[in-house]
């Protein structure tokens, strides 16, 4: 059965892995792509990030973090479920190639984002340096797996409870500091990790991509909800990235274009919520 859910694990109080039959996007996706899925036929359109595949199976795995109505009805779902649609591979793939010595930042959910990312890049011939992050160790994905694709994995957390008290900035900065030779920086997470990151990067003109996850509808270009400010020129994630130069994006507008529906998606969630308890 097409868009069956296959699992849908906890990686953390509040990130879940699912794993979804789709062959067709399974055998050709490629790292950076994403999908779209709707969990029924009047359900919300979200992008989520495609972190891995197994064409041989024909299933992708997803990566996302509860934080609204739809994550909270996708954790939910359970193995024999099915989605009512699945849509992808979408955006523009990762350029992959042997750059020497890049480093890959992931923060909080967006280190599942990185993973397929950081992957490739080690296969392409890269020496790879990971540094995730998240605000506490119980929150923090994917450490065994990181490490088993990068030739040095460096932790922090926000507030200190596993590897370095601090941010992931920070280390950034003093593998700079220290004399690093760093080739290209890829950065995923949220918009004020991304943003400080490229501040790192600046001054030393280390190219620095990061990958944007911006409201979308669907995801075709057609829409323009998407719509990012890079370089002083309009791009849509969708069709142009999600991955963009992190030096031309401007991170103020960005910020704010995502708080636009706060509100309705903090009434959507307490209904959802409501709901659940009256089960």
């Amino acid at each position: 059965m097409l868009n069956e859910v296959i699992e849908n694990t906890k990686l953390s109080d509040i990130v879940v892995r699912m794993v979804i039959e789709a062959p067709d996007i399974a055998d050709t996706r490629k790292a950076g792509q994403f999908v779209v899925l709707m969990i029924d036929e009047k359900g919300e359109r979200i992008p989520l990030t495609i972190v891995d595949s197994d064409a041989a199976k024909g299933t992708l795995a997803i990566i996302y973090q509860v934080v609204g109505k739809t994550t909270a009805q996708l954790a939910e779902m359970r193995a024999g479920d099915r989605l009512f649609s699945v849509l992808g591979p979408l955006g523009r793939p990762t350029e992959i190639e042997n750059f020497g010595t890049v480093v890959s930042v992931g923060g909080g959910v967006g280190i599942g984002v990185a993973y397929p990312i950081t992957k490739a890049l080690k296969e392409a011939g890269n020496k790879v340096i990971s540094i995730i992050g998240a605000r506490t160790k119980n929150i923090l994905i994917l450490e065994e797996e990181l490490k088993a694709i990068s030739d040095k994995l460096l932790i922090s957390t926000d507030d200190g409870s596993y590897g370095h008290h601090g941010f992931v900035s920070d280390i950034l900065q003093n593998l700079i500091t220290s004399g690093e030779k760093i080739d290209r920086v890829y950065a995923i997470g949220p918009v004020p990790m991304m943003r400080v990151v490229c501040e790192v990067t600046r001054p030393h003109k280390i190219p620095t991509v990061v990958s944007l996850n911006p409201i979308m509808v669907d995801a075709t270009g057609m829409c323009g909800a998407c719509r990012v400010a890079v370089g002083g020129k309009t791009q849509f994630a969708c069709v142009d990235g999600p991955e963009f130069d992190g030096h031309e994006v401007d991170f103020a507008l960005l910020a704010t274009r995502l708080r636009m529906y706060c509100d309705q998606e903090k009434q959507a969630t307490e209904s959802t919520r409501c709901t659940c308890h009256e089960r």
